[in-house]
């Protein structure tokens, strides 16, 4: 990833768009995380933890996992402000090299589009989940507007369903939950959640 790119854009991540997509997404992700109180999560490429720590009180523990320092400044003094506990940041980029952590949740928001590897990540964070944990993913569907030489465009669900289950995961559920203007490189574009067990 082009951590400077991410590094700029730290200090003024949270626009008004930013967190209203944030907004939408967190309405989707948290029935993902009923009965979750015994259990950590890690967001990985949690940036300024716009999602994350909104999850916290259904969680034991978060730790917001980024290859941007700047965007991880942004998520501790966030932490700080509202006296969380059971939060911490970790930087770090999986692409490169992994940390040993378990997790019982691993949740990607509007991340793999970023990540030119689909599968490396996805055995990565496999490997991380605990037995029985759950990977979360949202992001943007196949857009055939977009062309970004960093960037997918977009995945289907049957290349997500595949690419999941080639790398082990069972019990995948997937729906479009969200249709938005100027969402995604500022074309109009739809969402998809994820949700697998390993």
């Amino acid at each position: 990833m082009e951590n400077n790119v991410f590094e700029e854009l730290a200090k003024r991540y949270d626009t008004e768009e930013r967190m209203e997509l944030a907004k939408i997404i967190l309405k989707e992700v948290r029935p993902e995380l009923q009965n979750s109180q015994s259990k950590s999560l890690i967001d990985y490429g949690s940036g300024t933890g716009l999602i994350s720590l909104e999850l916290s009180d259904l969680v034991d523990s978060i730790l917001l996992v980024d290859s941007s320092q700047q965007m991880l400044e942004v998520a501790k003094a966030k932490i700080t402000n509202k006296g969380m506990t059971n939060a911490r940041v970790l930087y770090s980029d999986f692409t490169q090299d992994t940390p040993e952590l378990k997790a019982d949740i691993v949740l990607l928001s509007l991340v793999l589009l970023h990540i030119p590897d689909t599968k490396k990540i996805l055995q990565e964070l496999y490997t991380i989940l605990n037995d029985g944990g759950k990977l979360l993913i949202v992001d943007f569907d196949i857009n055939e507007n977009i062309y970004h030489p960093k960037v997918h465009n977009g995945f289907t669900h049957e290349e997500m369903k595949k690419a999941l289950s080639d790398v082990g995961f069972t019990s995948i559920e997937m729906k479009t939950f969200h249709h938005g203007n100027r969402i995604f490189m500022k074309q109009d574009a739809s969402m998809f959640i994820s949700s697998s067990i390993k």
